[in-house]
C-alpha cells in the first residue's frame, strides 16, 4: 500500500440505493426510473387532492339540502343517486324493489265476452236443405198425378213401331216426366184379364207388373185413353225408366229422366221382360 494513497470514505450520496450508485451499474437507466417514480407520486397526490375536492363539494351540497326540507322533496331521483361516491354507488349490488301501487283492484267491472250476433244482425240462409228440395218435388208430382196434367211431351207415328211420344221441351236428368197411368189392380185379376186379352191377337200389351210393400201389382193400360204414358216405346237403352210414386199409400208407376233429354227426342224407356214367349211374341223387346 501506497502511504501516499489516504483511505477515503465512500460519500453518503453514492450509497448503493442512490441514484448515481445505480447508474454507475446501470448506465442510462436510473435517471428515468427516477423521473418516473416522482412523476407517478405527483399524479397521485394530484389525483387524491381533486377526489377530495370533489367529495368535500357534493358533502357541503348534502348538507344544504338537508338544511332546507321543503326542498328535499323537489330534487328528481336521478340528482338524489348521484350525490353518492362513484365507490358508494359500485361497492355491491343494487336490490330492486317494485314500487306499489295504489291502485286498487275493482270487482266485476270487467266487461263479458262479446258475440258477433252483438254487433251484426243474424241473416238466415235462403238455401234448401235436400229433405225440403224433395219434399217440395214430391208435392208437385203429388198435384200432376191427381190432376193428370201431362206437358212436354206429344204423340207421333214412329217408323217400324208405330205410335209413340217425342219429346216437346228438354227435361234434366232425374226430372219427373209422366205416369203410367191405368187400372191398379193385384195378381189375380191381372192374370185374368191377360188370359182375356191373349185371345185377341190385335190387342197389345200394356200391363206393368211390379211390387210395393210385398206385395205384387199391376197397372193395366190396355185401355184406349188420352194418357200418353201408355204409348212410351221400348229400348233397352232407353233415356227414362220407371219408379213408385205413393200418394196417400197408393203406389203410382211414374218415369223418371235418366238422362238430360232434349226436345225432339222419342222417349223410351226398358220393359223389362226377357221371356221367351214374350221375344217370340214380340221381337222388338230384343232391342
Amino acid at each position: 500500500m501506497s502511504p501516499t494513497k489516504s483511505v477515503s470514505t465512500r460519500p453518503p450520496l453514492q450509497e448503493e440505493n442512490s441514484a448515481t450508485h445505480n447508474e454507475g451499474k446501470y448506465p442510462g437507466k436510473a435517471s428515468v426510473d427516477v423521473h418516473k417514480k416522482t412523476d407517478v407520486e405527483k399524479i397521485k397526490l394530484g389525483a387524491t387532492s381533486e377526489v377530495v375536492k370533489v367529495i368535500e363539494n357534493k358533502q357541503k351540497k348534502l348538507n344544504s339540502t338537508e338544511a332546507s326540507p321543503d326542498q328535499k322533496d323537489s330534487v328528481p331521483e336521478t340528482q338524489k343517486k348521484s350525490f353518492l361516491p362513484a365507490a358508494d354507488r359500485t361497492s355491491g349490488p343494487q336490490k330492486m324493489v317494485k314500487a306499489k301501487s295504489n291502485k286498487k283492484k275493482v270487482q266485476g267491472t270487467k266487461s263479458p265476452n262479446r258475440k258477433v250476433t252483438d254487433y251484426f244482425p243474424v241473416r238466415r240462409s235462403c238455401r234448401k236443405s235436400k229433405k225440403e228440395l224433395e219434399t217440395e218435388e214430391k208435392k208437385r208430382i203429388d198435384e200432376l198425378l191427381v190432376s193428370g196434367k201431362e206437358d212436354g211431351m206429344k204423340v207421333d207415328i214412329i217408323t217400324g213401331k208405330g205410335r209413340g211420344v217425342i219429346a216437346t221441351r228438354n227435361f234434366q236428368r232425374g226430372e219427373f216426366v209422366v205416369e203410367y197411368h191405368g187400372d191398379l189392380i193385384e195378381t189375380t185379376d191381372a192374370k185374368r184379364r191377360e188370359a182375356f186379352y191373349a185371345e185377341d191377337s190385335s190387342t197389345g200389351c200394356y200391363m206393368y207388373y211390379f211390387q210395393y210393400l210385398n206385395k205384387t201389382y199391376c197397372v193395366d193400360a190396355t185401355k184406349e185413353s188420352n194418357r200418353l204414358g201408355r204409348l212410351i216405346n221400348h229400348s233397352k237403352n232407353g233415356n227414362c225408366h220407371t219408379k213408385l210414386h205413393d200418394i196417400k199409400n197408393v203406389p203410382h208407376l211414374i218415369l223418371i229422366a235418366s238422362r238430360d233429354i232434349n226436345a225432339g227426342e222419342e222417349l223410351l224407356y226398358d220393359y223389362g221382360d226377357r221371356s221367351k214367349t214374350s221375344i217370340e211374341a214380340h221381337p222388338w223387346l230384343k232391342n
